[in-house]
């Protein structure tokens, strides 16, 4: 089993930044690829970014330029540092693991952005 705490969420003004974190811990070996998705209120989860072990990323266009995904190896932690953040970035934020083919999602972090 892998267990992914996220941190840093909160409460922010449009333009501002925040840096999400997540910690995996547990079964980490062999952990693959990590990444953010987020979940605003009435709409279906979505993809923010991810990275793989080699460090690849990958943006979805809405935070191309705005968002950067980062990974600690030796921390087992990943990061998400959010930048020029709009009212519309407003959600809950979860950070998810693939191990194996199986994805292990966090208990998720709180972002919202005032206008």
């Amino acid at each position: 089993q892998v267990q992914l705490v996220e941190s840093g969420g909160g409460l922010v003004q449009t333009g501002g930044s925040l840096r999400l974190s997540c910690a995996a811990s547990g079964t980490i070996f062999s952990i693959g690829a990590m990444g953010w998705y987020r979940q605003a209120p009435g709409k279906q989860r979505e993809l923010v970014a991810d990275i793989t072990r080699s460090g690849n990323t990958n943006y979805a266009d809405s935070v191309k330029g705005r968002f950067t995904i980062s990974r600690d190896r030796a921390k087992n932690t990943v990061y998400l540092q959010l930048n020029s953040l709009k009212p519309e970035d407003t959600a809950v934020y979860y950070c998810t693991a693939n191990r194996w083919g199986t994805d292990y999602w966090g208990q998720g972090t709180q972002v919202t952005v005032s206008s």
